[in-house]
């Protein structure tokens, strides 16, 4: 499955400046990795991103968000936006915001 690389670039943009930051591919699409951690990635036409368990139940309430599931098992603490979600860079930017201050909790790998 190819990922839109659009939104890839838009996610890129909004990463500049962020230290430790790296690109993977990964799910059939792109993942970008803080301090060797997944903060949030691209798979088909989609957001996905990693969010604090402290903020997930709120993060999964909101519009266009589902669970990431790839494999019929949910991932624990990830979620999908569909692309109506990040409509706009500000949508985009909360997103990805949440998925690297979470990343950057994590222990460097």
């Amino acid at each position: 499955m190819a990922y839109n690389e659009a939104l890839a670039q838009w996610i890129r943009a909004a990463l500049s400046g962020i230290s430790g930051l790296a690109e993977k591919k990964m799910f059939g699409g792109i993942a970008f990795l803080v301090q060797g951690n997944m903060a949030c990635g691209v798979t088909g036409d989609n957001l996905m991103v990693r969010i604090n368990p402290e903020t997930y139940d709120a993060a999964l309430a909101k519009p266009f968000v589902r669970v990431f599931d790839m494999t019929g098992r949910p991932m624990k603490g990830w979620l999908v936006v569909e692309p109506e979600g990040v409509q706009s860079a500000d949508d985009l930017n909360q997103w990805v915001k949440q998925g690297v201050s979470f990343a950057q909790l994590l222990p460097a790998k």
